[in-house]
């Protein structure tokens, strides 16, 4: 049937022809990189971007704007802690005010978006928020009485936005 003989020059052929492919193959999986670091986990991002001092901008309450109030106060919200011991505190806050001294808060459901301010005391309070690089929102309804000796309404839906 078919012959093949196999010469002195035929075989440097294939072993030229072998150390190409063996090169060529060596050289595409050397340079392929591993799976690289593994993300970070969406809390920790989250967490960075939130972790600052926030000046408020702007404050609604029952779609009635509030932001005299909270500006000629200096309001600051104070983001720290850590991912799994994050906290919070709050100064140059009108009287009555939604918002504690100070608390703790962790991530709801979706750390994207839901924060819970105070989980597991009897001042919890889901909050829903918005966060960029320098702007935060953050909208609750709130039902309590308020952090403070007054006892003027502060129940009702609650819109504040920040900027660094």
């Amino acid at each position: 049937m078919f012959k093949f003989e196999l010469n002195a020059e035929t075989m440097k052929m294939m072993r030229v022809l072998s150390l190409v492919v063996v090169a060529g193959a060596f050289l595409t999986f050397t340079g392929c990189k591993k799976g690289g670091s593994d993300p970070k986990p969406i809390t920790e991002v989250q967490f960075n971007k939130l972790n600052k001092t926030w000046k408020v901008q702007s404050v609604t309450f029952d779609n009635t704007d509030r932001t005299s109030e909270y500006t000629a106060a200096n309001f600051q919200l104070v983001i720290g802690g850590t991912v799994n011991a994050a906290t919070y505190t709050t100064s140059g806050r009108p009287f009555p005010s939604p918002w504690k001294g100070s608390g703790t808060w962790t991530f709801g459901a979706n750390p994207e978006t839901q924060i819970i301010r105070d989980k597991d005391t009897a001042d919890a309070l889901n909050l829903t928020y918005a966060v960029t690089e320098s702007t935060l929102t953050i909208s609750f309804q709130f039902s309590g009485t308020g952090y403070t000796s007054r006892t003027e309404s502060v129940q009702g839906p609650w819109v504040f936005t920040f900027t660094l």
